[in-house]
């Protein structure tokens, strides 16, 4: 019997072949006039900039009139020579317009009632496209409220694989153009699964110009990347030897998170978390260990990865301007959004109903699916995380070469950005890499962004990382 996850992939697939049809005709006349509705004339406050933006819906359920929102970012230069980027952040259910497009990489940051230009944007070097996901996210919405009821990876999946499938038809000039889908923290599950969803309906209608997928400090495999967490609490001095040793032997964290996601949390681990949580402090941002207490709760993205954490109050430095301004009446006319059965725009959901149990299910082996299909894979970490440590993603790296027999081909080595070290690296095979972005946090394009447009650069161009500055 062919397993669920095949059955969803051909439904997928099979449902992407009648839209293809069913919009043959709409796409030969009017595209062109699809996407002049979503133009952005000037963003409130925006300095002036040569480059097009875009911003609106892509209707993926009509029925249940599932609509995803999306903001859209030519490159500076020669947008048709330059690839197309869709970028994704994690939660699961915060924004990747809020978070990804206006505090990390995007081409703009607020700052007070304007924006002002981020001089290391990823539109320097791609044409950026940016998606609220999944529904309920953001400004994407549904008519239907149970369309945020039992949200999964696989109700996701589809509805970005429907999305990039209409977006399209919206923007047919970027149809042949090298297309790479990159995103961080539990994008770590968004991303592979909607790369192997594409590669499934390629071999039926190729449409999907796949060209590589890289995964900023990801969740790849629950148990790993979870209890690598107490060996760099205690490295850096977070956690005590005791506490290190009832956190790896009485209750390690992916047990606690397995339990507390099922409402059953164990006195063992409920008195080890305790201890675990008193000794980090709540003033130490855990999604960078080394950031003053001015905590960013742009960093909430990942709080379901830290679920003892949810109900504390986060210092909104950083955040409050960005929700400030995409909650403007103008900011919002200028977007061609709209708000839908919610009074504010946030950073993270409170109206998605996502099966966080989907955290169990590893990515790594659909990583290990795509390297065989031949699409190049990089695995980056912000080397400050203790959320999603470096150590776990480079061990699932490491194991998943062995696995798929793939040599060394750049040795574990420093990389260069400007005239200091970039951080590290270690390729296998030419198309398998793992790089840490040193002092950067778990959005490393937030916190260490001259670093991480070089490794973008480089990964992009399909070349090592400069060894030399």
């Amino acid at each position: 019997m062919p397993s669920l996850q095949w059955k969803t992939t051909a439904l997928a697939v099979a449902l992407l072949q009648l839209i293809t049809l069913s919009m043959e005709a709409v796409e030969s006349s009017s595209s062109s006039s699809l996407s002049a509705l979503d133009r952005i004339h000037q963003l409130p406050g925006q300095p002036q900039v040569s480059y097009q933006q875009f911003s609106g819906y892509v209707t993926v359920d009509v029925k249940k009139q599932k609509a995803l929102f999306y903001y859209f970012v030519e490159a500076e230069s020669d947008p048709a020579s330059k690839p197309l980027v869709l970028w994704l952040n994690g939660g699961p259910g915060c924004s990747s317009l809020g978070v990804g497009a206006f505090s990390e990489n995007g081409p703009f940051r607020p700052s007070g009632k304007a924006l002002v230009r981020n001089e290391y944007s990823w539109n320097r070097e791609a044409n950026m496209l940016y998606l609220e996901t999944p529904i309920g996210v953001g400004f994407s919405y549904s008519s239907d409220s149970s369309s945020y009821v039992a949200v999964n990876d696989k109700i996701t999946g589809m509805d970005n694989l429907i999305f990039l499938h209409k977006w399209f038809v919206k923007f047919p000039q970027h149809r042949n153009t090298s297309l790479f889908i990159t995103g961080e923290s539990y994008a770590g599950h968004y991303v592979p699964q909607l790369a192997e969803l594409m590669l499934q309906f390629n071999k039926k209608d190729k449409l999907f110009n796949l060209k590589g997928i890289a995964l900023g400090n990801p969740v790849l495999e629950f148990a790993t990347d979870f209890n690598s967490r107490a060996e760099f609490f205690w490295s850096h001095g977070l956690i005590s030897d005791l506490t290190y040793k009832f956190f790896t032997s009485t209750c390690n964290y992916s047990r606690y998170v397995s339990e507390y996601y099922r409402g059953s949390v164990s006195p063992t681990c409920s008195k080890v978390m305790s201890l675990v949580s008193r000794e980090t402090s709540r003033f130490v941002d855990k999604y960078d260990v080394t950031l003053d207490v001015c905590i960013s709760s742009v960093l909430s993205q990942s709080k379901v990865l830290s679920p003892q954490q949810v109900t504390e109050t986060v210092d909104v430095c950083v955040e409050d301007e960005t929700v400030s301004y995409l909650n403007r009446r103008d900011v919002q006319n200028a977007l061609h959004a709209h708000l839908v059965g919610v009074n504010r725009w946030l950073v993270c959901s409170n109206i998605l109903d996502y099966e966080f149990l989907d955290l169990e299910i590893p990515t790594i082996s659909t990583v290990g699916k795509l390297i065989k299909a031949g699409i190049p894979v990089l695995v980056y970490s912000g080397d400050q995380d203790s959320v999603v440590p470096l150590t776990g993603s480079r061990t699932l790296v490491r194991g998943l070469a062995e696995e798929l027999g793939l040599k060394t081909t750049v040795p574990y080595r420093v990389w260069f950005a400007g005239m200091q070290v970039g951080g590290w690296t270690q390729v296998y095979g030419d198309i398998l890499s793992f790089a840490t972005i040193r002092g950067a946090s778990h959005e490393a394009p937030f916190s260490q962004p001259e670093r991480s447009l070089v490794l973008f650069k480089a990964f992009l161009e399909g070349k090592p990382l400069p060894e030399v500055f």
